[in-house]
This record gives C-alpha cells, structure tokens and sequence, in this order.
C-alpha cells in the first residue's frame, strides 16, 4: 500500500476541520528477525485549538507517531494530514550554546523568511510571551533548565504553526520547575489558540494540561482509549478531580502493560 503524507496547503487551512489528521498509520522498522511493527492501525484527529495528550509506556510508539506527524519520518502505512507545517520541541532544549537566548530565537525567525529588521523585536515579544522579558542577550549557560525550556518553547513558536508538537518536554525538570511549566503552557495555548499534541508517560501530567488524554498499548502502538477532561482550567498536579482521573487512566495502563508482559 502506497504511503502518503498529505501536508494541508494554506488556502485550505480555514476550511480545515482538523489541525491534524491520522488516518490507519501503521510504522514498521527493520529488526534482525523483520520488519518490527511499531504502530499499528491509529486513527486520530485533533482539533483547531485542541490540547491532546498521548500517554502510554515506554517503547509504546509515542514519540514515532509524533515524529511522522512532525514529518521526520513517513509511516509504513496510512496517511496523515496537517494544516501547514508543525513546530516540534522535544524533551532536550537543543539550543546553540554559541548563541544567546534571542539569537537562538532569531535563527527560527530567519529560517521562517521573517526580515531582519524584523527579527529582533519579534524575538524579544516571544520571549515576553514565555515571561523570560530582558533575556534576549543571555547565553544558554547563563539560563536555568526551566528558562532554557522557555527559549526553546519561544524557538517552537517562532515557526508561527498551528499546530504544535512537544515530546516529553518537561521530563528532565525538577516537580517544582514541571509544575511551574505546566501553568504557562496552559496559558500560552489558551491566549494563542495553537493545537497542541502533546507526549507524556506522566499520568497526572496528561491529565492536568489536556482537553483529551488518548492511551496507547503497549508495541504495536495502537488507540487503546480516550478520555476527554472535562475539568476546568487552571488545573493544579494535586487537584482531587485531577487525582481521581489519573486513578482511573493509571489503571488502565497498568492492565496494557500486563496485556503485553511488559514490567
């Protein structure tokens, strides 16, 4: 079956109903005894301005679905459809440590084709957006692991994308600084519309910043369940209503890897 990756032209975006569409994605790689299945058969949407978790444990495909949707990769089968070009930020901050905080972000502005007149004060205004105001000229050594993160979530958003793609972004972080993080996530999604797909193994996590938390089994990766979150924002990590849906999914998860004699 011939793969495609239909990426959404831009005079299609407003009749869009979708900020990303995966339509019967399989993914296999090469493995000593085959072809290893990875994900199998996953059909999701994710809406204009939605906040979507995936959840699952660990070598359950997450982070490979958000590669072929982000473009690194093509699926083995299936099609998936974006509306433009996706930001990706991952779990490393991956910023230029020869460069400063503002330079870092002016290299996404430029690669975007912004002028150069332009690029500074555009800079300046994202790093106002992710609260760093006056970090512009700091070196990355200079930065704290949750300010590099913010940089880097201003470099992501510097694509002006619709669609934004973020795979374990706050793992390496200490609870505090997560918990910090997670609050001005939630703000920037809701003051700028993006769509957010978003991937996690932390289940409160999930959880807290999501619209709509989606399991996946775990290898082969398929839709296990959905939960749609129907708990108001702001969220805090210790909500009781937070606590019991994280009960509820924990629990699930626990019987997929029981399924797959996983430990």
């Amino acid at each position: 079956m011939a793969t495609t990756l239909a990426k959404a032209a831009e005079g299609a975006v407003a009749e869009r109903t979708h900020a990303a569409r995966i339509e019967h994605v399989s993914k296999s790689f090469p493995g000593p005894a085959g072809p290893q299945l990875v994900l199998d058969d996953i059909s999701l949407d994710v809406a204009p301005g939605e906040f979507v978790t995936l959840l699952g444990a660990s070598g359950c495909g997450k982070s490979t679905l958000l590669n072929l949707v982000a473009g690194l990769d093509e699926p083995s089968a299936g099609s998936i459809e974006t509306t433009g070009r996706p930001a990706l930020m991952f779990q490393e901050h991956a910023l230029f440590p020869w460069l400063t905080a503002g330079k870092n972000i002016e290299l996404a502005l430029r690669l975007r084709g912004v002028a150069k007149a332009d690029r500074k004060p555009e800079a300046e205004r994202l790093l106002e957006l992710v609260r760093l105001g006056g970090a512009y000229g700091k070196r990355v050594h200079e930065l704290s692991g949750g300010m590099r993160q913010r940089v880097a979530l201003a470099r992501a958003l510097a694509q002006d994308s619709r669609l934004l793609l973020m795979d374990e972004p706050f793992a390496a972080l200490d609870a505090i600084t997560r918990d910090v993080l997670h609050g001005e996530l939630t703000r920037i999604w809701e003051e700028t519309g993006l769509s957010v797909l978003f991937v996690t193994h932390n289940v409160r996590e999930a959880v807290r910043l999501a619209q709509r938390v989606v399991l996946l089994s775990s290898r082969p990766g398929r839709v296990a369940k959905e939960w749609t979150v129907g708990i108001p924002q702001p969220r805090r990590i210790e909500d009781a209503d937070v606590a019991e849906l994280s009960l509820e999914i924990t629990e699930h998860l626990r019987g997929e890897i029981r399924r797959h004699g996983q430990h």
